[in-house]
């Protein structure tokens, strides 16, 4: 590991004023700690952010939620308010990782993992996500789990959060700090494309520190919601598709509001729009739900190995709507 500096932070102000370019803010450390042994990260400094008061829960403006960037997962997935107005976010932290990692691992640098695609995990290898200009060997190569959607020739790799899929289902919004003043980012606009530049993951620039997640009003979507995943195993393993549902029927059956958004499909957490406006007043059947997913995957673009993706996709959609339907 190459030698770094340390520094603690006292306040989130504090923070962003340490930081510099090449620094990265330490919060649990359960990726970017990773991501520094095996070479791929290289920070000069690293700016410790868990003294700062920002572990708590607490009611925001309008009747939501501020969740602190520094509450652990565990304890946010196990917050009878989130478990009660929001069982999409509880369920999805829930399936994210092992127990030692929702203990240890932040709300905050959750959004900020980086992909597991193999070849940006290692530095032997060609990569333009870890250096532009290289290339991207996945697209000849191991690609089974990467991205159908929103690829482009540059990279093809994933986002493996499940929390952020969840949270684009929500419309969640970060709180944000930077050196010149604060402001509030949408999840949903929180993730790049790759286009021809994927070495940059998200809108934040290095100095910008996340300091909350604020939730929307509960209501009847997000109160009947949930959390799908599919994986290789039963624990332990990121998606090969997520599902992030919320449905709201009127009284007559038909859909009166719907949230879908879906995980390990692109670069980013898939908000998808189309099959919501597909659905919009129709009626809330699987026959509904199948045709407004396939408005979706229409612009689906696999590779040879994760075709089976979109598949996969279509059926998980209508399987989370579905039972939602019958809830």
């Amino acid at each position: 590991m190459k030698p770094f500096t340390y520094a603690l932070a006292e306040a989130p102000g504090d923070a962003v004023h340490q930081a510099e370019r090449g620094a990265r803010f330490l919060g649990g450390g359960t990726n970017l700690v990773d991501l520094m042994r095996l070479g791929v990260e290289t920070p000069d400094l690293l700016v410790d952010v868990t003294r700062l008061d920002l572990d708590r829960i607490e009611p925001a403006g309008e009747g939501g939620l501020l969740i602190g960037a520094g509450v652990r997962n565990s304890d946010l997935a196990a917050d009878p308010r989130v478990r009660r107005d929001y069982p999409v976010l509880s369920q999805a932290l829930l399936s994210g990782a092992s127990g030692q990692l929702r203990n240890q691992a932040t709300a905050g640098g959750n959004l900020l993992q980086r992909t597991r695609c193999v070849y940006f995990q290692d530095v032997t290898k060609p990569c333009n996500k870890r250096r532009p200009g290289s290339g991207c060997p996945a697209r000849t190569g191991a690609h089974r789990d990467l991205a159908i959607l929103g690829a482009s020739e540059h990279c093809v790799a994933t986002h493996p959060s499940d929390f952020a899929v969840a949270l684009a289902a929500l419309d969640a919004r970060l709180h944000v700090k930077s050196p010149t003043g604060d402001r509030r980012v949408p999840v949903t606009e929180l993730y790049r494309a790759p286009g021809e530049d994927p070495s940059r993951d998200t809108v934040l620039e290095p100095t910008d520190l996340i300091t909350g997640i604020e939730l929307p009003a509960p209501g009847e979507v997000t109160r009947t919601s949930l959390y799908r995943k599919a994986r290789d195993r039963a624990s332990y393993a990121f998606a090969l598709v997520s599902v992030a549902a919320g449905l709201d029927r009127a009284p007559d059956g038909t859909v009166r509001e719907v949230r879908v958004a879906i995980g390990s499909v692109a670069h980013k957490p898939w908000r998808a729009r189309r099959a919501e406006t597909a659905l919009a007043g129709r009626p809330a059947t699987p026959e509904e739900f199948r045709r407004a997913a396939g408005v979706e995957l229409d612009a689906a673009d696999p590779l040879p190995d994760n075709a089976f993706k979109v598949k996969l996709a279509e059926n998980m959609i209508v399987e989370a709507l579905t039972r939602l339907a019958a809830s």
